[in-house]
């Protein structure tokens, strides 16, 4: 035992000890500080400006561009349906230029009959009726009865 209270009390002992305790001591003050300290940083803290900055920078411009090509693929297609109706037009166009069609139509639309042909035209008789109950147009001022024959001839058209 002897040799062990010497050993306790030597100067090497005492040192290592003494480095032993400063080391633990150490290590717990830098596992507290560390523990303690925000983990924002001042590094951290810029780079955050700097990105929120960058998103609000970059926020109209980019609400512009997807607005503009929302507009131009609306305007794109406009411009296939407008050309679909002009080549629509074109076809009409080139089947009235054919003297069959044209004959056709005529007849169909006018009701003409070539010569030595016999004309039918069948009365609906809901048709009939309907007129018949339109007689309180004599009650009303001449303009109204001529734009009701407008409309009545713009509808049929559909």
């Amino acid at each position: 035992m002897a040799v062990k209270d010497r050993d306790r009390f030597s100067t090497a002992t005492r040192i290592r000890l003494l480095g032993e305790q400063t080391a633990a001591r150490v290590y717990r003050s830098q596992t507290r500080r560390q523990a303690r300290r925000s983990r924002l940083t001042g590094r951290a803290a810029l780079l955050a400006l700097v990105m929120c900055s960058l998103i609000v920078a970059l926020a109209y411009p980019m609400r512009e561009y997807v607005s503009q090509r929302a507009e131009i693929d609306d305007l794109q297609r406009e411009q296939r349906q407008a050309r679909e109706r002009v080549e629509r037009l074109r076809d009409l166009k080139a089947r009235w230029q054919d003297d069959a069609y044209a004959e056709q139509q005529i007849r169909q639309r006018l009701h003409y009959v070539m010569p030595g042909e016999t004309g039918f035209i069948v009365v609906d008789p809901h048709a009939a009726k309907q007129s018949r109950t339109d007689l309180g147009a004599a009650d009303r001022p001449w303009y109204s009865n001529v734009w009701d024959g407008v409309d009545k001839a713009d509808a049929s058209d559909r």
